[in-house]
């Protein structure tokens, strides 16, 4: 069309980072962190990250497109870090920081980052994993330490600092607060490198791009009615998805972030932060949801000052537990997400079922909250035949795959373009969850493409359905249920004709509980083809992010059938 002008004048490239620079002029004076005693403006805030990108830059040679790793809980160092590493030009990637020393250096020598910013009490596993690079050949990174203080004129006080060590506050100190910030050439450029659970084996590296991270930042704020009034706890750790990129959205309200001391997370923690500093929003794993559950009278505010939304995304624990939470005063929100859509990309309000008319009623009730609105920028979120990549019907029963389609999806996966090509075939983003689509187009999720159980007449079993009941039962604190194989059938548990088969982990001071009864409290609620006909007592292991390794389970029942494993555990047959 004649007389059209693109220029800087009216296109700019997306990025998060413009979020601090406008929150400095808007919000300058209002408190935007708040530490312990220490509390620090969005004027001040946007000083020192601006001081942070002018060390990173003129001091330690930091250039665009560079790798900028962190390893540090949710202290302020690490939300300016979200902020000052991207104005260098570089890219951050933070880190689990309940990795361990070996899977810490295979991530490291795959991200290839100049400098590494680690909290001071975490030196210990990160000098091994540096240590276990140099055996490598492969160069270590630069090493800054992060200080408990939040406070630019003190130092550490370790008793024995690494050699070649920077501090953190020292780093601001030599910083220029008149730095100008490099902004990216492309919106498309990446900002960030998160990296997944590991559920399914390594964990692969997420690349997101700065246009991604600025608008799933507005999605979040939307999502979760964001406005400059809000006060944010830091329950979700940061390096989950950039913090589901809350930490750019609440730059872009000017709301207020509120750092818990760095420790476990208790309900005395959050209830107190709710009283004093009358925070808004939380977010999480599901397992903060018990935390606030089991809290005692004592712990608990009551009346909170307002109620208090909070959002988790996972398996949701049991029924009880979540009318315990409303009735404290909180508004749940359950989200479906992972990393590679930067978080949860849909997200739904759990509201209370008062009565059911059967118990299978109730289950269903409970699946299908997993399902909701997705993300506003999210363009397309649909269940699809992955061969035929057609929709499925709107049935009820018709199973296909979940797939997304949008502006707020990763670029792809760290030096593993096979990878990306692979989860992006189609047009489409393949979640790997598998799901039915009913009449009125709400999405039902039934399981992970790769832990649904086909039993013997080819009924689809959910395993999430299952554990759902599992963890409804009273003395039951967490359960995961896989395939088992029929003795008489070959060792191949992904085929047909197999049976749930559940590993159950007890609640600490329970009463003793058998198998039998396990089996007969999950025949009053299933269908018999879904009930487990086998059960094991004891602690189920997790990732580093919370989640249950699937195929590790299936290799211990793999294991179990060829041998005499079987009898040396609690199993009860039906």
């Amino acid at each position: 069309m004649e007389g059209l002008v693109q220029c800087s004048a009216n296109y700019i490239a997306l990025s998060p980072i413009s979020f601090l620079e406008r929150a400095a002029n808007v919000y300058g004076d209002k408190v935007s962190v708040v530490y312990g005693s220490a509390k620090t403006s969005w004027r001040e805030t946007y000083e020192r990250c601006a001081k942070l990108a002018s060390a990173l830059v003129l001091n330690l040679g930091i250039s665009p497109g560079d790798a900028v790793a962190v390893f540090s809980p949710n202290v302020p160092a690490l939300y300016e870090l979200h902020f000052g590493v991207p104005m260098a030009g570089a890219v951050l990637s933070a880190l689990n920081t309940r990795l361990d020393s070996p899977t810490l250096a295979l991530l490291l020598e795959q991200l290839e980052p100049k400098i590494i910013f680690v909290y001071h009490e975490l030196v210990e596993v990160v000098e091994k994993a540096l240590s276990i690079l140099s055996e490598r050949k492969s160069k270590p990174p630069q090493l800054v330490l992060i200080p408990e203080n939040y406070d630019q004129t003190s130092s550490l006080t370790l008793t024995e600092t690494p050699a070649d060590s920077l501090d953190y506050n020292g780093l601001l100190a030599i910083g220029k607060a008149d730095f100008e910030t490099i902004r990216p050439n492309n919106e498309c450029d990446p900002i960030s490198v998160n990296y997944t659970s590991g559920s399914t084996g390594i964990p692969k590296g997420a690349i997101y791009s700065h246009r991604a991270a600025y608008l799933n930042s507005i999605a979040a704020i939307f999502r979760t009615d964001m406005r400059q009034t809000s006060v944010f706890l830091w329950t979700v750790d940061m390096f989950r998805c950039n913090g589901w990129c809350f930490t750019w959205a609440m730059a872009a309200v000017g709301g207020t972030n509120i750092f818990l001391r760095t420790g476990v997370l208790s309900a005395k923690l959050i209830f107190e932060a709710i009283d004093i500093h009358k925070i808004t929003h939380f977010c999480g794993a599901p397992t903060i949801l018990n935390i606030i559950a089991d809290a005692p009278a004592s712990h608990q505010k009551r009346p909170l000052p307002a109620r208090v939304d909070i959002i988790v995304a996972g398996a949701l624990p049991a029924p009880q537990v979540l009318m315990k939470v409303t009735e404290l005063g909180f508004n749940l929100s359950h989200g479906y997400g992972m990393t590679e859509a930067l978080g949860p990309a849909i997200v739904v309000p759990w509201e209370p079922r008062l009565q059911y008319s059967s118990k299978s009623d109730e289950q269903t009730e409970i699946i299908k909250l997993r399902e909701g609105t997705h993300n506003l920028l999210m363009d397309g979120v649909d269940v699809k035949d992955p061969k035929t990549m057609k929709s499925i019907p709107y049935d009820g029963k018709t199973i296909g795959e979940v797939m997304f389609r949008g502006n707020v999806l990763m670029l792809g996966y760290l030096k593993n373009s096979k990878a990306g090509q692979e989860t992006f075939r189609g047009g489409w983003y393949h979640t790997g969850d598998i799901a039915v689509r009913h009449p009125d187009g709400c999405i039902q999720m039934k399981d992970r493409a790769k832990d649904v159980i086909i039993s013997s007449r080819g009924e689809a079993i959910s395993t999430i359905e299952v554990e759902a009941v599992l963890r409804s039962h009273p003395k039951v604190l967490e359960a995961a249920v896989v395939g088992r194989a029929r003795d008489d059938d070959d060792d191949d548990l992904q085929a047909a004709g197999k049976t749930p088969f559940a590993f159950v982990e007890l609640k600490k001071g329970s009463d003793a509980c058998t198998a039998e009864e396990i089996i007969k409290f999950c025949g009053d609620r299933l269908p018999k083809y879904m009930v487990p006909q086998s059960v094991v007592f004891g602690d189920i292991q997790v990732t580093s992010t919370g989640k249950i390794q699937k195929f590790v389970l299936r290799e211990k029942v793999k294991a179990m059938q060829g041998g005499s494993g079987m009898a040396d555990l609690q199993i009860g047959i039906q």
